[in-house]
């Protein structure tokens, strides 16, 4: 019998997770069953429940690995000296993560964003994923908090703020444009980074002009 290789066994696990999230940003999570993950990634019940136990673990891992690479992300732009501004460093991101997976567009829009408002949802009611993003989300603004106090110690920021205010805001202002999308439309990253642009230049004559 052929020793079945890691790249294999990765590849397949990455096919059990994009077609998920397909299903669920279609269907919603509820509206979704295993059924219907088996038949989008067309995968018997047996190699599908090799990877995951059901459609609870499968939203968890996506959260986990999607959290993970927005904090790979802020970690490699906070070893830089400085860090990007801003407006390119969400923008980057942003673009990567909503972008990123080939596949991951229904109906001509990401899929991410309709599937992150509804984990947000579920999270009131599942108590494990609610730990599981509670437990990503403090590793993605401690690695938030690392890049701005980067730009304080540029001087590109004051710094009598602290670091985690500002993380937190950068936080929210990414997720209100993922919820904007997900509810009215998709819109290109670039209208985020042009509205950070333009409230990074409050205060600065040479920017106005």
């Amino acid at each position: 019998m052929a020793r079945v290789t890691q790249e294999h066994l990765d590849a397949r696990r990455r096919q059990i997770l994009d077609g998920a999230a397909l299903c669920f940003a279609r269907n919603g999570f509820h509206a979704t069953s295993m059924q219907d993950v088996l038949k989008e990634v067309d995968l018997s019940a047996g190699a599908v429940y090799r990877y995951f136990s059901g459609k609870d673990e499968l939203i968890s891992a996506i959260v986990t690995e999607v959290l993970s690479e927005i904090r790979e992300h802020f970690e490699a732009a906070a070893r830089q000296s400085p860090p990007p501004p801003p407006d390119e460093l969400v923008g980057r991101v942003m673009g990567s993560v909503l972008g990123g997976r080939s596949g991951m567009v229904h109906n001509g829009e990401f899929v991410y964003p309709r599937l992150i408002i509804q984990v947000w949802t579920e999270t009131l009611r599942n108590e494990e994923l609610s730990a599981a993003i509670n437990d990503g989300y403090s590793s993605v603004r401690a690695a938030w908090m690392k890049v701005v106090q980067g730009y304080q110690d540029a001087g590109m920021m004051r710094d009598d703020v602290p670091a985690e205010s500002v993380a937190r805001t950068m936080i929210a202002t990414a997720q209100g444009f993922v919820a904007q999308m997900a509810i009215f439309g998709a819109a290109p990253v670039e209208v985020l980074q042009e509205g950070l642009r333009g409230l990074m230049s409050m205060g600065n004559p040479d920017a106005r002009a």
